[in-house]
This record gives C-alpha cells, sequence and structure tokens, in this order.
C-alpha cells in the first residue's frame, strides 16, 4: 500500500535537482549535516543502467544522445537507508527493509531528512490489521508504506505510535 499526497500543478514542493549528480551532491551535504557516511556507486550509459534492458549491447547513449545516470546510495548508521537513484527523476529508497518506490528525486533529500531529523513514525491498525512507515514531509506530502516482516526493527519500535 503506497499513499503520496501530490502537490498542485506548477507548484514545486522542493527544490529541482536537475540530475543524478545533483541529488548525490544532496545526500552528501545531507550526510555530512548527520554525521552519517555514505557509499555511492554510478552506472553511467545506457548499457549500465538497471532500466535500460532494451539497449543493445555496447549501446552507451539513449537514442536522444543523452547519457543516462544512476546511482545508489549507501548510508551508514541507524537506519539502514539506501537510495538508488534513477535518471527518470525518480528514487527507490529503503529504510530497514520497507521500500519506498517513485519518490520523485526532487524530494529525495527532504525524504532523508525526515528520516534522519526524527519525523518518520511507525502507525498501526487492528482492522484491517498492519502496520506502516510513514514519513511526513514538508508542505503536506507524506510517503506511507506497508511493513512487510513481522517483526518491527530497533528503530521502527521507537517510531511507534
Amino acid at each position: 500500500m503506497r499513499h503520496r499526497d501530490t502537490p498542485p500543478p506548477g507548484r514545486r514542493r522542493h527544490p529541482h535537482l536537475p540530475t543524478t549528480e545533483a541529488a548525490v551532491t544532496a545526500i552528501r551535504e545531507l550526510a555530512a549535516e548527520y554525521g552519517l557516511e555514505l557509499t555511492v556507486t554510478d552506472d553511467i550509459g545506457a548499457d549500465r543502467t538497471s532500466r535500460r534492458t532494451s539497449a543493445g549491447a555496447f549501446t552507451v547513449l539513449d537514442p536522444d544522445g543523452s547519457l543516462p545516470h544512476e546511482a545508489f546510495v549507501e548510508l551508514t548508521g541507524t537506519p539502514a537507508v539506501t537510495v538508488q537513484l534513477y535518471p527518470e527523476d525518480d528514487a527507490r529508497i529503503t529504510v530497514d527493509a520497507v521500500e519506498f518506490a517513485d519518490v520523485p528525486r526532487d524530494a529525495v533529500p527532504a525524504f532523508l531528512r525526515a528520516v534522519h531529523g526524527d519525523l518518520a513514525y511507525v502507525q498501526s491498525r487492528f482492522f484491517p490489521p498492519g502496520q506502516w512507515l510513514v514519513v511526513p514531509l514538508p508542505g503536506d506530502e507524506t510517503y506511507k508504506e506497508l511493513i512487510g516482516h513481522a517483526a518491527l526493527s530497533p528503530w521502527m519500535a521507537r517510531r511507534f505510535r
């Protein structure tokens, strides 16, 4: 189950990050702010990025002549956080094994700031039974994902509401 409130048309809530490298730079700045270390793996070229399975052998450029750039970022600390940045202006963020797909690239720094700034929390319901990791962003934008495994991580257990 995924829930995301979207901004009104024509209104941007987060600073624009035009490239994957701009997003990686923003994540580096955020990591420095929170005292986290990070590891970045870059895949550059149509033959190296994960969503370019239709690219021919030894094809580096997209048909429009652009050079796609994808990055995988792993942040140290608690919770365990990874970010997969795609050339299509979106990202997949995993927080303690809970996956948030299709997060806009512009929202990634705010998302990570909410997680490491103690704004994220776990919500529970008796019927239908379930627990969700909720990550509120500035401007009433919220990401909510079902926690699929039975046991909460220690970090999630401390954020239970």
